[in-house]
């Protein structure tokens, strides 16, 4: 699914960060970048926009003033330097808070989230046949974002400042980012840490013991502070 994007924040760098962010997406768009609401409402009258990564603390008008006028808002994603404001912007089902700096991994968790609703409440009665959504994380490797579906992951192993993602049918991508910022992006019940450098799909578990699991023939130890999660393993249907 592709979305068309509109940035509005009254901070020039915060407006390149996020277009910055927004070119490297394979399904992003730029609509437009606004320094401020007024700007915003002439855009939203003339182009469709699907998202908006809307700043709150902005001169004349706030985000969330801006947000409360209009009749059929596009999703929100509110950026802001300011954590008080969280309530707020849930209060007016936003999508996702972003606090700033942003970094590309949290921005690219806000995108799926997205992804997710629009899987999980958009036609609620799906037709027969129509595709299932499939969740998924884009890992940058290289100048590129690679799109990987959660449930074709095998394990994901820490190389310090790199993670390794070992996947069914398809060789591993090495992207660089920390094994702990990836652990807070993946559903918890599904992928465990079992390491302080392995997380594990639990669905992909063939057999284990205290010392390790064995995924696809392939053996990976348990860490001594990590064997309570042993314990899900057993839950796993």
């Amino acid at each position: 699914m592709s979305y068309k994007c509109l940035i509005v924040d009254d901070e020039p760098l915060a407006l390149n960060i996020l277009e910055s962010y927004i070119s490297i997406v394979p399904n992003l768009s730029l609509a437009g970048k606004c320094l401020n609401a007024f700007e915003a409402m002439k855009i939203l009258q003339a182009e469709t926009v699907d998202i908006m990564f809307l700043d709150i603390e902005m001169p004349q008008l706030t985000g969330t003033n801006l947000l409360k006028g209009l009749l059929k808002p596009p999703r929100v994603i509110f950026t802001t330097a300011y954590k008080e404001f969280a309530h707020d912007a849930f209060e007016l089902d936003a999508v996702d808070y972003l606090l700033k700096p942003i970094s590309l991994e949290r921005f690219i968790k806000a995108i799926n989230k997205i992804d997710k609703k629009a899987g999980t409440t958009d036609n609620t009665e799906k037709e027969e046949g129509a595709p299932q959504y499939k969740p998924f994380l884009y890992f940058k490797v290289e100048r590129q974002m690679i799109k990987v579906l959660l449930d074709q992951i095998l394990y994901i192993e820490s190389l310090k400042d790199y993670v390794k993602i070992v996947c069914e049918n398809q060789s591993p991508i090495v992207s660089k980012q920390t094994i702990s910022a990836l652990e807070e992006m993946l559903p918890g019940k599904k992928f465990l840490r079992i390491h302080r450098s392995y997380i594990i799909s639990s669905e992909k578990v063939s057999s284990f013991t205290r010392e390790s699991v064995l995924i696809n023939g392939q053996p990976i130890p348990v860490g001594r502070a990590y064997q309570h999660q042993l314990h899900q393993l057993s839950k796993v249907s």
